[in-house]
Formats: C-alpha cells, sequence, structure tokens
C-alpha cells in the first residue's frame, strides 16, 4: 500500500486500542481499520506467546516490547491518514511490572516520545472469554483496567474509554475517534 497523506499533510494519526485481556481489541481494531480505510497493527504478544513451547520469560517479553516499537515504525509508512495498534507498550509495560517486578528503563523513555496520538481504553463490560494465551479473567481485568488508565494518566496521554457490545462498541470507539480528529482539525 502506498503512503498517503493524511489529515495534517503526511503526518499519521496512530492510535492504540489498549486494556484488559477479552475486551474486543483485536477485534475493534480490524474494525476500525476497514471503517477509516487504512491498516492496522495486530497484536504480536499474542502471536508470539502462542507459538512458544515453553512459559515465556522476561527476554520474551523484551523481544515483544522491541517488535511493538519496531512495528509502529514500519506500519506508519504503509498506513492511510490512521494506524491503529491492537496494543502497545502501556500494557507491555504493566506486564513487566505486575510480573517481573522490573523493566528496561528504555520502555518509560520511549512512552515519554509520545509516539502514539490517542488510545482508546477497552472497557471491561464486555464477557471474558478463556483462552490458552489469555490469563486475567475476572476481577483481574478491573484491576488492570485501573492501572492501564493510570499509566495513560501518568504519561499524560490523550484517550478516550470504549463502552458497550457488538455494533454499539464499534459506534462508540468511532465517535471517540472521529471527535479526537475533529479536536485536531479544529487547533490545525
Amino acid at each position: 500500500m502506498e503512503k498517503k497523506a493524511g489529515y495534517f499533510g503526511d503526518k499519521i494519526i496512530r492510535i492504540v486500542l489498549t486494556g484488559p485481556e477479552c475486551t474486543g481489541k483485536s477485534t475493534l481494531a480490524v474494525q476500525l481499520a476497514q471503517h477509516y480505510t487504512t491498516i492496522c497493527i495486530p497484536e504480536y504478544a499474542r502471536e508470539y506467546v502462542g507459538s512458544l513451547s515453553r512459559p515465556y520469560d522476561y527476554d520474551d517479553v523484551v523481544h515483544i516490547a522491541e517488535t511493538q516499537v519496531k512495528q509502529l515504525e514500519e506500519y506508519s509508512n504503509r498506513a492511510n491518514r490512521i494506524l491503529f495498534l491492537d496494543t502497545y507498550l502501556i500494557i507491555t509495560k504493566v506486564w513487566f511490572d505486575l510480573v517481573y517486578k522490573r523493566r528496561p528503563k528504555w520502555i518509560d523513555k520511549e512512552l515519554s516520545k509520545h509516539s502514539v496520538d490517542f488510545y482508546l481504553l477497552c472497557d471491561t463490560d464486555i464477557p471474558w472469554e478463556a483462552d490458552p494465551v489469555r490469563e486475567n479473567g475476572g476481577a483481574r481485568r478491573e484491576y488492570l483496567l485501573e492501572l492501564y488508565e493510570k499509566e495513560l494518566l501518568d504519561f499524560a496521554c490523550e484517550y478516550g474509554i470504549v463502552r458497550g457490545s457488538g455494533d454499539e462498541r464499534l459506534k462508540n470507539a468511532i465517535r471517540l475517534v472521529d471527535n479526537y480528529i475533529q479536536k485536531l482539525t479544529t487547533y490545525v
């Protein structure tokens, strides 16, 4: 796909879907990319961890974080106006903190760069569905939602919370994206 001029010349708007497991991030990323005639970066962590024949470890999560940063740049060159990312470093940072109680220092620096323009924080108002890669069901989802929102606030990220189910969830996500784009075009 050839890079096309976006809303602001050649600038691509980078939007990340974040939130606890099983909150519709992957589905929404694909739906939003289709709606806005662009592309999305699929969730690399799920693919990578699912392909391991052993439990993941700290070095695997470092690899996932490094790949997320590389993909952001690679896909940005192919996006049409907007690039949607199915998860990014906010989730990976929390993953490091909760599982390993430590993280690479570069992650905070990368998040501070604000390479992402807007976040869609997916609420836990849709049912949990277990699968072999998911680890955090039940009340843990609510706790993680609070942690992700705290990280977004701590890094002064612009975000909106996506709620609802099915078509309503998609419409709410589109409304949040459109409002963000409208806000940007108002200040141009």
